[in-house]
């Protein structure tokens, strides 16, 4: 039997913030990649909530559902929005697991409120030396612009940009239900790129204190990364499965599912 979601508002620093709620049990909050929205996880909502958890998935502000940002938003900001909504659902322990720029905002948000996270997963934590993320920036920002032309052109392109960015991509759906999350995002798409790189990662990552896993994949294009953090973290423990893209949660749903699960 299919369990039911509901997706609702709340007020936050930048306007209405919004959420999906699947199941019931044990609290798991889940943060999204840029640009995405909570829909990168839609295939793990049902087997994640037939596992006993309530699956808390959120649109960062100007990703999905949610209001774009007012001004220039960090990882403190959206995990502030995270902190907001825990608060509003009364929530007295969660899990939390964030996906990139999602595991920027989990990792800060369980330095902010240690006492309430039961456990984190940081899949493909983006810990990057400054000059790895100045290239990756003007990658990103080199990019052409996506603006609606007559003959649809610019949908072509966005396409190709995102194919782009996805190498060694397989997944027909996940590489369309990428493509439309990027259409909806509101304001600057590429802010919360920004508010990641701003962060000191290494920092956060020396600073947490509630159990942790590093999940990842040897086909993601950051899996680097994430070795690095496992590296600096040896304490934490450390999952990575293999091939896939940033899309492994469709990719690899069920294998995926259980990597989450059997931690928590």
């Amino acid at each position: 039997m299919k369990i039911l979601s509901q997706k609702a508002y709340i007020d936050s620093i930048f306007g209405q913030l919004h959420f999906q709620v699947t199941g019931e049990g044990r609290p798991l909050i889940l943060c999204h990649q840029s640009p995405s929205s909570l829909e990168m996880f839609s295939k793990a909502f049902q087997p994640l909530a037939s596992n006993g958890f309530q699956v808390i998935a959120v649109d960062t502000p100007g990703y999905g559902q949610s209001d774009a940002p007012t001004r220039e938003p960090t990882i403190r900001d959206y995990s502030n929005c995270m902190k907001d909504l825990i608060e509003h659902l009364s929530l007295q322990r969660v899990s939390l697991l964030g996906h990139h720029t999602g595991a920027c905002i989990v990792a800060e948000l369980a330095v902010m409120i240690p006492t309430k996270v039961e456990k984190l997963i940081l899949n493909g934590p983006p810990l990057l030396t400054e000059e790895e993320k100045e290239n990756v920036m003007s990658m990103i920002e080199k990019a052409p612009k996506m603006f609606p032309r007559k003959d649809g052109s610019h949908l072509t392109e966005i396409w190709q940009r995102r194919q782009q960015f996805t190498p060694g991509w397989t997944d027909l759906d996940a590489m369309h239900r990428g493509i439309i999350q990027m259409l909806r995002v509101t304001g600057d798409e590429i802010h919360g790129f920004r508010a990641a790189f701003s962060q000191n990662l290494e920092e956060v990552l020396l600073a947490i204190d509630v159990p942790t896993m590093i999940l990842t994949n040897t086909g993601d294009d950051i899996y680097f990364a994430a070795k690095r953090a496992a590296l600096l973290r040896p304490d934490f423990s450390f999952l990575e499965l293999e091939g896939g893209t940033h899309d492994i949660v469709d990719e690899q749903t069920q294998i995926w599912v259980k990597s989450v699960t059997d931690f928590l």
